[in-house]
């Protein structure tokens, strides 16, 4: 059974998503104000976060912002009554998986929350097949999700890590960004492939020692961005 976490202050979409999360067969939690959801987040193991933008104590931007900072790398659907584009950006790029502007059909909610699970377990299973890379100077841990360069510990977010990972493990596979929005996001967002550039520059900014000249993340140009092939690769167990 799957625990979610809904932090939202609505009354009625609060009950609407309470049946249908329960009739996904979730062990549902709920918080109406920021502050307290934040701290339940924080402090408690969840397969999901269902959270709102605007919210009483502690807004969602913030509660996404503040959860990443501290590791906590459970998947965040965020919701909205917003739909200006700077906002989606925002919210995606602070670290939330997915984007739900409100109003919103059950059916899509529904598609998004099985979307996200599939993935984590995808995730799960390919834990059991490698642990450790090496690639050149980078050490890139799965399973902690930590990343070392020449043994000095990079900090990533959640999204720069699954980036990081997908075009490591496919060294010389060239990825466009409509196709990293669709595996690492786990949805089409259609006209935001700028949000890959910038968590690849964010990415790159981390990494490279020049960013005039990068040795991990390259760009193919007319595509997207793959992994230097030609670093030596070691996989450890």
């Amino acid at each position: 059974m799957k625990k979610v976490l809904l932090i939202e202050d609505d009354v009625h979409i609060k009950e609407l998503l309470e049946i249908h999360l329960k009739d996904l067969q979730c062990q549902l939690s709920m918080a109406t104000n920021g502050a307290v959801g934040y701290n339940m987040a924080l402090n408690e193991s969840f397969d999901l976060i269902v959270l709102d933008l605007m919210l009483p104590g502690k807004d969602g931007l913030e509660i996404c912002r503040d959860l990443r900072a501290n590791d906590v790398v459970t998947p965040i659907l965020m919701l909205t009554a917003r739909s200006e584009e700077v906002d989606k950006i925002i919210g995606l790029e602070t670290g939330a998986d997915d984007y739900l502007t409100k109003p919103f059909s059950v059916r899509e909610f529904i598609a998004r929350v099985k979307a996200i699970f599939r993935r984590v377990q995808m995730l799960k299973q390919s834990d059991e097949i490698e642990q450790v890379i090496k690639l050149g100077n980078l050490q890139i841990d799965k399973n902690k999700r930590k990343v070392l360069r020449e043994q000095e510990r990079i900090d990533l977010t959640p999204k720069e890590f699954d980036l990081l990972y997908l075009l490591a493990t496919n060294p010389g596979t060239s990825y466009s960004r409509g196709r990293l929005l669709s595996l690492i996001w786990g949805y089409e967002f259609e006209g935001y492939e700028h949000t890959v550039n910038s968590h690849i520059n964010r990415l790159r900014s981390k990494l490279e020692k020049d960013l005039n000249q990068p040795e991990y993340i390259l760009t193919t140009w007319g595509v997207g961005y793959r992994f230097n092939d030609e670093l030596p690769v070691t996989s450890l167990i």
